[in-house]
């Protein structure tokens, strides 16, 4: 019996250091999916190594797969006149790259696949209705500004996916509320971490570390540094971040930021007009390998976001063993206990300020233990074989009996 094939589709180089959790749980996908699937991925490219539109035999987190990029993008993370998920799609529509299992996580490329004919797959990353719907349309996406066309469009494609997988609980709750005929297929669905490469230190690694650290940056060996990793977008809203590392006021705290984007500029500006060049570093976007040094390291990592599904980023402070301090936004609120993070609900400066200050004050009161359990359930392998399990199973009832 031939190896059944699954196509991923997003737009995205998975070679370059693309920022964002849907990248993260792709390549984790890749590395984590049993090798009884033949797996090709249709993305983009930030250098011109292969003809738009060509396969090619690529190795990506260890395994052998099938790589097309539709386009080239030499700057990820960034605006363009054009929105990339409108030249993706573009680009869908002058194929035909129907296979046996699709996933998708984006929902318009799936304008161009409504007539492709196989097992269909949309991942949800966010919080649909608060997204689209949100009043604060600074820096927002395109549909905040017309959501019925949003809701038009989803529901013209809406019917073709035999599974709708969602990481936020609320939005799952959603889609079976507004498409009651489709409610069966819709699940909440876990995101994943990767434990091979996010784990904790011991006390006494984890404290040598950062003082190493704090010396590689030419800081007192005292500092506690506090982490955010994302794209610099006002969904995750570093610069209230910033501002509330102005308001802590404590020259030995030290935000860290890893990430790019199209705030870029506007959290420099702050910084300078806050002066605080001796207490925030820029780090731009960082391989994962760096990651998880990082979330090793610090004291706390920081989700100021407006709206979110469940961030990787979140997975994997706590697969090291650090704990999370969040805006009460998407999923993670549900996720943290007592002693593996804070739910900060003052969405102010000083609000979120107060937050990071009761982690830093005491240390003990959030162990390594709990923040690692928190994420046990969330681990990449166990997660990824629960969904191939499932597609197996409906591979194997569609084959004519032997």
């Amino acid at each position: 019996m031939r190896r059944p094939i699954l196509t991923v589709f997003y737009q995205f180089d998975p070679w370059s250091n693309s920022l964002g959790g849907i990248q993260t749980i792709i390549r984790s996908f890749v590395k984590y999916a049993p090798d009884t699937f033949e797996i090709r991925l249709v993305g983009t490219q930030v250098e011109e190594r292969i003809q738009p539109g060509q396969w090619q035999e690529r190795e990506l987190a260890g395994r052998k797969i099938q790589f097309m990029p539709l386009f080239t993008q030499p700057k990820e993370n960034r605006k363009s006149l054009i929105p990339d998920s409108v030249r993706y799609t573009a680009g869908l529509l002058r194929q035909c790259l129907a296979s046996d299992f699709m996933h998708f996580h984006r929902l318009e490329p799936t304008l161009a696949t409504r007539n492709w004919v196989g097992d269909k797959t949309l991942f949800i990353h966010n919080d649909i209705q608060q997204q689209v719907q949100s009043s604060d349309r600074k820096g927002s996406i395109l549909w905040q500004y017309l959501p019925a066309a949003y809701f038009a469009i989803e529901r013209q494609v809406v019917s073709q996916f035999t599974e709708i997988l969602s990481c936020n609980t609320a939005s799952a709750t959603f889609y079976k509320q507004r498409y009651p005929a489709c409610a069966d297929r819709v699940r909440y669905l876990r995101n994943t971490v990767d434990d091979d490469v996010f784990f904790p230190l011991s006390p006494g690694e984890r404290e040598h570390a950062r003082q190493e650290f704090a010396r590689s940056q030419k800081l007192d060996s005292k500092t506690r540094f506090v982490l955010f990793a994302g794209r610099l977008h006002p969904q995750k809203d570093p610069l209230l971040l910033v501002r509330a590392i102005a308001a802590l006021d404590d020259p030995t705290t030290h935000l860290l930021i890893a990430g790019e984007g199209d705030l870029a500029d506007a959290i420099r500006s702050e910084i300078a007009q806050l002066e605080l060049d001796d207490r925030v570093t820029l780090l731009g976007a960082l391989p994962q390998s760096e990651m998880a040094k990082l979330q090793r390291l610090v004291s706390v990592f920081v989700l100021s976001s407006a709206y979110e599904g469940l961030p990787v980023t979140v997975l994997e402070a706590l697969a090291s063993g650090t704990p999370v301090v969040t805006t009460r936004c998407g999923e993670t609120p549900n996720l943290l206990d007592r002693q593996s993070g804070v739910v900060c609900d003052d969405r102010t400066a000083a609000g979120l300020a107060a937050a990071i200050q009761q982690v830093l004050a005491s240390p003990p009161d959030f162990p390594s233990q709990a923040c690692v359990d928190c994420a046990e359930p969330y681990r990449a392998r166990t997660v990824v074989k629960s969904i191939c399990d499932g597609m197996m199973q409906r591979w194997n009832q569609q084959q004519p009996p032997a």
